[in-house]
């Protein structure tokens, strides 16, 4: 099954799920800072979308609450949107990756974990 494409509000549900683990959505809706969360009902019907779409799952109901968790990892949901980003780039890494060198977010260390994980990866594509 492919990864679903998940909107910011959805994103946030999501990192509600996975930093705190299984909640029930005013859990997840109190977990949004005081000045920006959105309504109860607002949350409830992300929550719904995202069970649709099969990136949370119901796991127990306790009295009238429900309780969700996540059924799609933090990583392949960071894969997905970066393949998305990389897909507005043509599949081109450099735009990004000079973006940010400029910017000072890309570390020397982040380059040299980078460095290691290619020379794996070309070790690994070795003929045997």
């Amino acid at each position: 099954m492919a990864l679903p494409k998940l909107t910011k509000l959805e994103l946030q549900i999501m990192e509600a799920l996975w930093s705190r683990g299984p909640c029930s959505v005013r859990e997840i809706q109190e977990s949004f800072p005081e000045k920006k969360r959105p309504a109860y009902t607002t949350v409830q019907t992300t929550v719904y979308r995202l069970e649709a779409k099969k990136a949370l799952r119901r796991i127990k109901k306790i009295s009238t609450a429900l309780i969700f968790e996540a059924a799609v990892s933090r990583e392949a949901a960071q894969r997905r949107l970066i393949d998305e980003l990389l897909g507005l780039f043509g599949g081109k890494s450099r735009p990004i990756m000079a973006h940010l060198v400029e910017s000072g977010t890309l570390t020397l260390e982040d380059v040299r974990e980078a460095e290691k994980a290619l020379k794996k990866l070309a070790g690994d594509e070795r003929p045997k």
